[in-house]
């Protein structure tokens, strides 16, 4: 569904990607976990055309988008949720989410995936005529993901949706996330640094380090592997 091939990017003289290869199958929750600063960001960045690649080839549905602008990148259906949440502070709950709707002139259709996101965030429909920038940094990340959805993604980009938040809703989003993947068949690419969240709920895993795809498996045999465990699970 989407294919990485020999993808380097840049930021002014820094090599951030070194040529990275990764692959994402229609349907699958993949995670890519790596220490700070490893390109993992970047790495959905440049999926997503906001910081485009110098070299190598990004193709989604058989389709090059790599030199292809970020909206139009949108419109095909790869949706990010991007670090630090950067909801619309001043925008009320239901006004960001009309915005996540923004390319979409399916009025029903547009209606129902009010009351989807609604149902998976309940405290989100108590909220939706209060600013976004009132919620607590928990509330904040689900409206993130809610306004993602809305855009119907065929892939939703996750990066460090744990980020700062309390254990308890921590879980609860990755439940979450699990539940859109299996009612919505949302393909997800998650990055973050909470290596033990994200290898349980991935099909797959990619760990990175200086730019560069060190590793992939299952998520399941990256749980069980030694330099995993001792590198990024404390074990």
């Amino acid at each position: 569904m989407l294919k990485l091939k020999d993808v380097h990017t840049y930021y002014g003289n820094i090599h951030a990607l070194k040529g990275i290869d990764l692959e994402v199958t229609e349907g699958e929750v993949i995670s890519l976990i790596g220490a700070n600063g490893a390109g993992k960001s970047t790495t959905l960045m440049t999926t997503c055309g906001i910081v485009p690649a110098k070299r190598g080839s990004i193709v989604f549905k058989g389709q090059d988008i790599t030199h292809m602008p970020a909206d139009n990148i949108v419109k095909l259906g790869i949706c990010q949720v991007p670090e630090g949440r950067r909801i619309f502070p001043y925008l009320t709950v239901d006004e960001n989410l009309d915005m996540g709707a923004f390319l979409r002139n399916d009025k029903d259709k547009i209606k129902e995936d009010f009351e989807y996101v609604y149902s998976l965030f309940p405290i989100l429909a108590d909220r939706k005529n209060q600013a976004g920038g009132t919620l607590s940094g928990g509330e904040q990340q689900m409206l993130a993901i809610s306004r993602a959805l809305m855009s119907r993604p065929k892939v939703l980009l996750l990066d460090e949706p744990s980020l700062g938040l309390a254990p308890i809703i921590v879980k609860q989003i990755f439940t979450i996330i699990k539940k859109i993947n299996e009612e919505q068949k949302t393909t997800i690419f998650i990055v973050e640094q909470n290596a033990n969240l994200a290898l349980k709920a991935a099909d797959r895993g990619y760990v990175m380090e200086n730019g560069v795809i060190t590793m992939t498996d299952t998520g399941k045999n990256l749980l069980s592997n030694e330099d995993i465990k001792k590198a990024y699970l404390g074990m």
